[in-house]
């Protein structure tokens, strides 16, 4: 966990650079100011946001230029577009899924907060990651390096019954660390898991994995908890669920006949 950028995103000041390009919702790269909390004004172009080019989601750049600052991806509740399965407020799962990887100690999710306070609405910040972004999970599988990374992702995954997990939702960094963003759709009472991370299918799931996964299954308040504020009840006994169906088996799911099984598009 970055303490410094976490501090940063709960009581920074947000300025909006532009909005991401490629994103179903409205979703705004912002920069984020050690000053006291508040909100900045937001760029417009036509009465819009402007995106932000893809060739200029560089951190370091904005970082050089503004000294002490945290770039950040903001996700304001108001841009989202209704989906029939899943209720408005899944900026909300983003947060959940962050505090669900933090308390496990598996830290795979950028630090990510909620702010009321920013420019078009109570939303979630997430520390931006300069990463490759030319490079995504069909590329990180190719190398053994990363084995052990990818399948704590996919058991994540399960854990939160993630139901879009794309292959360039995972980032890899600077320090070859890779990070699972966009877990906006999870936490679905239904079973909806849809990754393009099936390599690991059948297999048994890692025993420093398993004992986490049994805190989630007995119901541990350090871990449930934090996900109060962000999930409803059920949803969390559905992850609770979930945990004890992965212990009884020991196994990372197969897909099975007649399931939706991958995301679309894949990337």
């Amino acid at each position: 966990m970055n303490t410094e950028a976490l501090g940063l995103l709960t009581t920074g000041s947000v300025t909006v650079l532009g909005r991401l390009p490629h994103s179903s919702n409205y979703t705004f790269l912002v920069l984020v100011s050690p000053r006291d909390g508040g909100a900045d004004a937001v760029p417009s172009e036509n009465g819009s946001p402007p995106f932000v080019p893809p060739t200029s989601l560089d951190a370091t750049l904005f970082a050089e230029a503004e000294p002490g600052c945290q770039v950040a991806v903001y996700k304001p509740g108001d841009g989202e577009r209704p989906l029939w399965d899943f209720p408005g407020g899944l900026y909300k799962r983003e947060i959940a899924s962050y505090r669900l990887s933090s308390a496990l100690g598996w830290d795979i999710v950028p630090e990510t907060v909620a702010r009321d306070d920013a420019p078009l609405g109570p939303g979630s910040l997430q520390r931006f990651v300069d990463a490759d972004f030319e490079t995504h999970y069909f590329h990180l599988a190719e190398e053994e390096r990363f084995h052990d990374a990818l399948v704590t992702v996919a058991v994540f995954d399960v854990l939160v019954n993630n139901t879009d997990r794309k292959a360039g939702h995972l980032l890899l960094d600077a320090d070859e660390r890779i990070w699972a963003i966009d877990n906006g759709l999870a936490f679905h009472e239904e079973s909806k898991l849809r990754t393009v991370i099936w390599d690991f299918a059948g297999e048994p799931i890692p025993d420093h994995l398993i004992a986490s996964i049994a805190s989630v299954a007995e119901g541990d308040g350090t871990l449930l908890d934090p996900l109060v504020p962000y999930l409803d009840a059920s949803e969390i006994a559905a992850l609770g669920g979930r945990a004890r169906s992965l212990l009884r088996t020991g196994r990372m799911p197969s897909i099975q006949p007649g399931e939706r099984p991958y995301p679309w598009p894949i990337i």
